[in-house]
């Protein structure tokens, strides 16, 4: 105490002072930061890490927002709140937080815990880097640079480009963007006006970023022909080519098809291969949004289910989804390797892209980005890759798609569930009929009371907190359940798991 309080008196009195503040030293105090660091860590290790494979733990901690609110204590305030009441704030921060990496979390196109994966975003976080120059981030735009090297790869192109970016959506964006520059360079510099009316094509099924990029980039959603799909939620081509003639005919100027390989409530795979073949036709930019299934490709085993997507000029493609990569893990990969990219995206900023560096600066590929700071997420992705090599990512999605088979074949077994059609991959639609409904004739009034039964379990299940299963209506049928299995946590038990609890949650429905 004697020792840190003369420390002290000799700052005062070697003390700089600018506007009245001393700038001597740095103001944080970094042993007591690495302290909570330390102690956050190990909060994280048994609160989240060790658990990540206990079913006994519960999905969620549910709590109304307004309970939630007094439980957290949000307030912000003028004075720092202690160490202990910080720690404690983590605590309840976990605690009542939805544990996706549960193995009965199957609400989303994401789940599970990759361990590898994890570590990477640990280092990334620490480390804080941007991806937009090689002299700051100097190993994530190699790695990057190697990543999308090889997903090009699995892609079947023999070169390309691409892009990691914040989400599947924004890849979408990214694409349209692209396409619509290709088609009118002179947009970058004249904008919208003098152009004709553009006109793009995609599935009823599409992933709803389509028309929000659409709107964004000032095409307009009218602008947007849904073309109509079969019954298994597949585009179907003819359609298309009816689209595009009556675009045609109404003097708009087509320009882009986006196609789906897995779509978000089905899991369907338009026929890529019939869709490419309009699209050279018709001298359209094919882009393939598969944010869900681009992962198929991966396995040996399933990647016929994208057959064709070599022929596209752009792919969206999500290892944060069924290979685990951790949110957020986004590329956009594009065919063309002239520079396309970076002659639609960039702005020359020279403070930052400067041309008389002292290194090769075809390594600053922040320019072909629209983004300044991004972060470095190919690295979740590349050291999972290193850690699993392409043998392991590709037992991951044929574990999958096992399980999914298994739990469709549970469903058929089972008096009361119902599927809505065989899938494909890893979504798996399906009523439940309670006791009550089995025996009603089936008519307007059966499907609507069936179409309550999935909100009423879904709530049951979270206040519970024994697992998390998603719901929703599509084309013209009643909610019905959306079960998506993606995390190699999850095993046949919770397969058998999920339907016993349906039944339980039902029963006097």
């Amino acid at each position: 105490a004697s020792t840190c309080k003369q420390d002290l008196l000799q700052k005062k009195k070697n003390a700089v002072l600018v506007d009245g503040v001393i700038l001597n030293g740095p103001i944080t105090d970094s042993k007591a930061g690495g302290k909570f660091v330390e102690e956050a860590c190990k909060i994280i290790m048994e609160e989240i890490i060790q658990k990540a494979d206990d079913v006994t733990e519960k999905v969620c901690e549910w709590r109304a927002p307004e309970t939630l609110k007094k439980i957290l204590d949000l307030e912000m305030r003028d004075t720092g709140e202690s160490h202990q009441k910080l720690l404690q704030l983590c605590r309840d921060v976990i605690q009542y937080s939805v544990k996706t990496n549960h193995p009965r979390f199957f609400n989303q196109l994401y789940a599970g815990i990759d361990y590898y994966s994890l570590v990477a975003r640990f280092i990334t976080e620490a480390l804080n880097p941007s991806v937009y120059t090689y002299e700051v981030s100097p190993v994530f735009l190699l790695v990057e640079e190697a990543v999308i090297k090889k997903m090009i790869e699995f892609i079947g192109w023999e070169e390309g480009d691409g892009i990691f970016n914040p989400g599947g959506s924004v890849s979408n964006m990214y694409a349209m963007n692209l396409a619509r520059y290709k088609f009118c360079p002179e947009i970058k510099e004249k904008g919208l006006s003098g152009l004709p009316r553009l006109v793009l094509f995609t599935s009823e099924e599409c992933h709803y970023s389509m028309k929000k990029a659409a709107s964004f980039l000032g095409i307009g959603t009218e602008n947007v022909y849904f073309v109509k799909t079969d019954e298994r939620g597949k585009m179907i081509p003819e359609e298309l080519e009816k689209q595009v003639q009556r675009a045609r005919k109404e003097g708009s100027a087509p320009f882009l098809v986006c196609a789906t390989a897995g779509t978000t409530v089905l899991g369907a795979f338009d026929p890529l291969d019939k869709i490419a073949d309009i699209c050279e036709k018709h001298d359209l930019w094919l882009h393939v949004d598969a944010s869900w299934g681009g992962s198929a490709l991966i396995s040996r085993r399933h990647r016929r289910l994208l057959h064709g997507i070599q022929r596209a000029d752009s792919v969206a493609w999500n290892p944060h989804k069924m290979l685990l990569a951790g949110i957020q893990c986004c590329a956009l990969l594009v065919k063309d390797n002239s520079g396309l990219l970076k002659k639609c995206y960039s702005a020359k900023a020279a403070y930052l892209f400067q041309q008389d560096k002292f290194y090769d600066v075809s390594y600053d590929t922040g320019d072909k980005s629209i983004q300044c700071s991004r972060r470095p997420d190919a690295f979740k992705f590349w050291l999972m890759w290193k850690a699993l090599g392409t043998t392991g990512l590709e037992e991951r999605v044929n574990r999958a798609l096992a399980l999914a088979r298994y739990l469709v074949e549970e469903i058929k077994k089972r008096e009361g569930f119902q599927l809505l059609l065989e899938p494909e991959y890893a979504n798996v639609c399906f009523w439940y009929i309670p006791p009550s409904l089995r025996k009603m004739e089936d008519g307007p009034e059966f499907w609507q009371k069936l179409h309550k039964v999935a909100p009423i379990v879904k709530e049951r299940m979270m206040k519970k907190g024994s697992m998390m299963l998603g719901y929703q209506p599509n084309q013209g049928k009643v909610n019905f359940f959306r079960q998506v299995v993606i995390s190699p946590q999850v095993s046949r038990e919770d397969m058998d798991f999920l339907l016993d609890e349906i039944e339980l949650l039902a029963k006097d429905l």
